[in-house]
């Protein structure tokens, strides 16, 4: 999810555009960035796209060309957890869960192991830092928190060492930290940095929390025949969206067959395809930061919208320790 190749590219683009054709009426683009998705989706025939930031740096740099657009564009600086509050009769809701080109390209945002800068993170610009929460979580906070949230098997030995470098104000003196701790990368490998990075940013800006509410939201919001499309960057993401709509879908084919049996559910999506859309050749060789994109749709039916317990999710568990 930290590829900084290939800026404004709107990743699984072409794929995505397909799988929710014919696109018409009216649609809300939760993850505005650099308003690649709203405008192809305007161009496919969207009469009106609602853009959502928390970003308020994605309005700024959309100001050169929104305007060309009209009325077709509505921009909305907000969270997609709260999407129905800005849209409803929804006829489609896109999210892009991977982080900006322009988030990455800055290194005064402090996303990027590879460009110095402050150790931020924080998409909306408030509330804590991911400085903050490395200067302030204990150890074996921030060992869960890297090892669950960027699967990273060495998070005891980096919470160790992150403590033992306090205080920590920049991006690389971070990644030089977790170079430290683990193997050199060995060509055609991603940064030692990549996961440690990953997990911070996710815990700063709650991105689970926000797609489990935004998943809810989205089923608010949508109209019978809408369409939703999730494009995710990696397994726990995926795992999320896909749990979601096969128990909202009434799916239990890969239930566990040693849980307790639940009651059938009014189908409230239908999905057409089961398996997850990735990127083809082509787009590889034109976005290798695509390699990792995963894209699932699914199509509103009648049925009432309902809560989740977003632990059905598969949500990272809190209190698990790192490995070593």
């Amino acid at each position: 999810m930290s590829d900084a190749a290939a800026p404004h590219i709107p990743v699984l683009i072409r794929p995505l555009i397909a799988a929710v054709s014919p696109v018409s009426g009216v649609w809300l683009d939760g993850t505005f960035g650099n308003g690649g998705y709203t405008r192809a989706l305007l161009a496919a025939g969207a009469d009106k796209v609602i853009g959502v930031d928390r970003d308020p740096l994605a309005f700024e740099m959309a100001a050169d060309w929104v305007a060309e657009y009209g009325d077709r564009i509505e921009l909305v600086e907000g969270v997609f957890s709260r999407l129905d509050e800005y849209g409803s009769d929804l006829d489609g809701v896109v999210l892009d869960l991977g982080v900006s080109s322009m988030q990455l390209d800055l290194a005064e945002r402090g996303f990027s192991f590879m460009r110095d800068g402050p150790l931020d993170m924080r998409m909306s610009q408030e509330g804590p830092s991911a400085a903050d929460l490395c200067n302030s979580a204990d150890e074996s906070e921030l060992a869960d928190i890297i090892y669950l949230y960027g699967e990273e098997r060495a998070s005891r030995r980096i919470a160790k060492a992150i403590v033992a470098a306090r205080p920590l104000e920049t991006t690389l003196q971070l990644s030089k930290i977790v170079e430290g701790c683990l193997p050199r990368a060995k060509p055609g490998q991603s940064h030692p940095a990549t996961r440690t990075f990953q997990a911070l940013r996710i815990a700063v800006n709650n991105e689970y929390g926000e797609l489990a509410e935004g998943l809810m939201a989205a089923e608010r919001a949508l109209k019978p025949g809408g369409k939703l499309a999730v494009v995710t960057f990696h397994s726990v993401e995926d795992r999320m969206v896909k749990r979601f709509l096969q128990a909202r879908s009434g799916n239990t084919a890969n239930a566990n067959r040693y849980a307790p049996e639940v009651a059938q559910i009014t189908p409230a999506w239908r999905i057409e395809k089961r398996k997850a859309i990735g990127p083809d050749d082509q787009e590889l060789a034109e976005n290798p930061r695509s390699r990792s994109a995963k894209l699932r749709v699914a199509i509103r039916t009648d049925a009432p919208a309902a809560p989740i317990d977003p632990d059905d999710l598969g949500m990272p568990m809190k209190k698990q320790k790192g490995r070593r």
